[in-house]
């Protein structure tokens, strides 16, 4: 990765409308996706009966890597980086990988509703707390553990295990795919036969949460996700001048925004416990007086003092 310099030219060039509205639009987005994804792993680890779900661990996970693609695109919206071979100012891919993490905690928490819902018994039994972190864990670990191979080897090797981690991409998202039909099949027909409980209640809530946020990330992820195939089956794919103007890894990042919005509109609790946590505690205005010898105490300021020095 180059060092951050002043050498390293920012993504546009300011010679039209376009550019300074590509310029703001990568501000704007970086700013608010950090902020709100950072709001909810607040919310999420500063509330204990929701760090006891563990639905809400995958909701930590990808909102930490949410966070981590929103400060990202300080660097990557903001400047001339072009990843891929050959790479200008690239990162060695390390930046745009915090979103394939969410591809693999993404799959995780859909097999997890899945069990929870149309298997609860094997669920209580096998799916431990213990399970869960491991399995964010490995999203992190196998993520970063690939690119780190892919970093190592030379260029003609690390295409190769480029290209196969383009076709395990593949493989997942099929499964996403049949995972989310199977899921919204589960939530339109098995719930309504369960007596109203809270529980159903919270399983409904994950189940409608998971589709959502699945078909908003295929939906936004699948142009970048077709460009790429193409470009390394074929020669007809999509080149842009940077990161910056990339549409296609526009829509992607923008997953880093949807998401969370999705878990807070999504979840009361969650919603409640990022409201008290977070947005409320910064939007408290508490006005102090300050005084000195140039400002005088209002009357009832005066009668306060005084009777709170008769009172002792």
């Amino acid at each position: 990765m180059s060092p951050f310099n002043s050498s390293i030219p920012l993504s546009v060039n300011f010679t039209s409308p376009g550019d300074i509205f590509i310029f703001i639009y990568h501000v704007l987005f970086a700013t608010t996706s950090a902020l709100l994804a950072g709001s909810v792993v607040v919310g999420i680890l500063g509330t204990r009966t929701l760090r006891a779900q563990n639905r809400f661990m995958f909701m930590l996970n990808t909102s930490v890597s949410d966070t981590l693609t929103g400060l990202s695109v300080y660097y990557l919206g903001l400047f001339d980086v072009q990843e891929g071979y050959p790479s200008r100012n690239g990162t060695y891919y390390i930046l745009p990988s915090f979103m394939g993490v969410n591809v693999m905690t993404f799959l995780f928490a859909q097999f997890d509703r899945y069990f929870a819902v149309c298997h609860p018994f094997f669920y209580n039994r096998f799916i431990t707390r213990g399970f869960v972190i491991a399995s964010c864990a490995f999203c992190w670990v196998y993520t970063y553990l690939i690119l780190t191979i892919q970093n190592i080897l030379p260029v003609s090797q690390a295409t190769k295990i480029s290209a196969f981690g383009v076709m395990t991409l593949q493989i997942i998202v099929v499964i996403k795919v049949f995972m989310t039909v199977k899921l919204y099949i589960i939530a339109r027909h098995q719930l309504e036969r369960e007596p109203p409980s809270s529980e159903k209640d919270t399983k409904k809530e994950s189940l409608w949460i998971i589709v959502f946020v699945v078909i908003c990330f295929l939906f936004l992820w699948c142009p970048s996700f077709i460009n790429i195939i193409l470009r390394y089956l074929t020669t007809s794919g999509v080149q842009f001048r940077n990161e910056a103007t990339n549409l296609f890894a526009i829509m992607a990042r923008f997953n880093a925004l949807s998401t969370p919005a999705l878990y807070v509109w999504g979840s009361p609790a969650l919603r409640a416990a990022v409201c008290s946590l977070v947005w409320r505690r910064l939007c408290e205005v508490r006005p102090e007086r300050i005084f000195s010898r140039h400002v005088k105490p209002s009357k009832e300021e005066v009668l306060s003092v005084a009777r709170s020095t008769r009172d002792k």
